[in-house]
């Protein structure tokens, strides 16, 4: 998974639609002419072991794309303690042009869940920087019954979004949770859910916005 990922294009009409509220004078600008470089420096967590997970870009360079194949939180039955609750850290080097910075603006997940009466779920994401105590986090419940794919979107007001420090390289830290309560659920049923579809994978897809350093 290590070495880089080309990562440019225009956003503008994603990221318009992402955020329709975006104040003209809030600086947000069209992706930079320059292509940016993304490399993984580590995963880590119970939801993605070593190989299990891959970041790539998409055909036409609007987002990046982190694919999942063993993303699975579950309770009950003969299930570990430990089931309950997966996570995976992804801890990004991302070189942009000189006199840009970036966010996150929007970011969509799916996969899988099955889940017994009386028994809950949530996806959870935090999106941060290396040093900067300014964290996004947004968390989506589902409730049982349910059996079914599930998907999520996360949308930052144009306000709120969690820009790169301008002029100094710091690595940017996406943390997603799976967690499962069995709740009043059956004693010995389970429950579970997962980051993938029903064919293995998922495709967890993240949308850049732009804007100008200051003195650019």
């Amino acid at each position: 998974m290590a070495g880089g990922l080309l990562l440019g294009g225009a956003i503008a009409a994603l990221f318009a639609t992402a955020l329709p509220g975006q104040d003209p004078s809030s600086g947000i600008v069209d992706p930079p002419p320059d292509k940016i470089v993304i490399k993984v420096a580590t995963v880590n967590g119970s939801g993605c072991p070593q190989g299990t997970a891959a970041v790539a870009v998409s055909p036409d360079n609007t987002a990046f794309t982190v694919t999942y194949s063993e993303y699975l939180a579950q309770v009950g039955g003969a299930s570990e303690p430990t089931a309950f609750r997966k996570n995976c850290q992804l801890n990004l080097i991302v070189h942009v042009p000189q006199g840009f910075t970036y966010a996150i603006a929007s970011a969509d997940y799916r996969g899988f869940a099955s889940l017994q009466r009386g028994a809950s779920s949530t996806e959870k994401a935090s999106y941060y920087f290396q040093g900067s105590s300014n964290t996004a986090a947004i968390t989506h419940p589902f409730g049982g019954p349910y059996n079914d794919n599930w998907q999520a979107t996360d949308v930052t007001d144009w306000a709120q979004l969690v820009w790169a420090p301008c002029g100094v390289q710091r690595n940017f830290n996406i943390n997603t949770e799976l967690r499962v309560n069995a709740g009043t659920s059956a004693p010995g049923s389970t429950s579970f859910m997962t980051m993938d579809s029903t064919d293995g994978d998922i495709s967890t897809v993240y949308h850049l916005a732009w804007k100008e350093c200051p003195g650019s």
